[in-house]
């Protein structure tokens, strides 16, 4: 019953812990307007602006038309649509339809098919913020690393729920009324049980009282009352 309570009680964590984690994510992708509002800078094309394990938040609401040259933007390669690339607008183009022209800041020249043609459909987002060097911490997240952070979660859960059951176990056993003499309870509700004594139990009324005095009246008339002599024993 106990290991069953446990495990109830680490399903609830972990869901309650899932289902936080998923608001928070949808409430940042509507605040910054898009599918995935971080991006870790995986390479050095951007030093010394943007450095490796640098952590991007991208905002997906600055419009495609508003961009201007020296904007950093990112977006999806256009070749193939396959990898993610963060670069700066080098220049406009074309306006109908508008297409950009990228370059990143550690690169001689513009790579076809990596910087240009960039259009609408391309573009993901405008770097908004950037933390530098917290992207070291997505290394964690890589096997098997992350299989070990997770087991530590998962046991910081188990024992968290034992050591809670552990405490309500302990807490039904112990009356707060006696938690300093536990003998106290149990030998009051045992004072009834004690045989009373034929000599001090009884109470004494009233009646009781008024017939014992009557009777020591009674005998004490007895007593000092004199006996008087007959005439025959006079005589005598």
């Amino acid at each position: 019953m106990g290991k069953k309570s446990i495990s109830k009680g680490v399903i609830k964590d972990i869901v309650i812990v899932a289902v936080g984690v998923l608001v928070i994510w949808i409430g940042l992708q509507i605040a910054f307007g898009t599918q995935n509002p971080f991006y870790v800078v995986a390479s050095g094309s951007m030093i010394p602006v943007l450095e490796v394990y640098d952590v991007l938040i991208v905002s997906g609401h600055e419009p495609f038309e508003d961009l201007k040259v020296g904007d950093i933007i990112v977006f999806d390669r256009p070749s193939d649509h396959n990898r993610v690339i963060v670069h700066r607008v080098a220049s406009i183009l074309d306006e109908d339809p508008r297409t950009i022209r990228t370059k990143g800041d550690a690169n001689p020249a513009s790579i076809p098919g990596t910087d240009f043609p960039i259009t609408e459909e391309e573009y993901i987002g405008k770097v908004a913020y950037t933390l530098p060097q917290v992207g070291y911490v997505t290394q964690l997240l890589k096997p098997p690393i992350n299989y070990v952070i997770i087991a530590i979660v998962i046991g910081i859960m188990v024992v968290k729920q034992f050591i809670k059951r552990k405490r309500e176990k302990e807490l039904s056993f112990t009356d707060p009324m006696d938690s300093e003499n536990p003998n106290t309870i149990e030998e009051l509700s045992g004072i009834d049980k004690i045989e009373g004594d034929s000599e001090y139990s009884e109470p004494v009324g009233l009646d009781t009282v008024e017939n014992n005095k009557e009777s020591s009246e009674i005998k004490s008339d007895e007593i000092i009352e004199p006996r008087e002599e007959s005439e025959e024993e006079k005589k005598e």
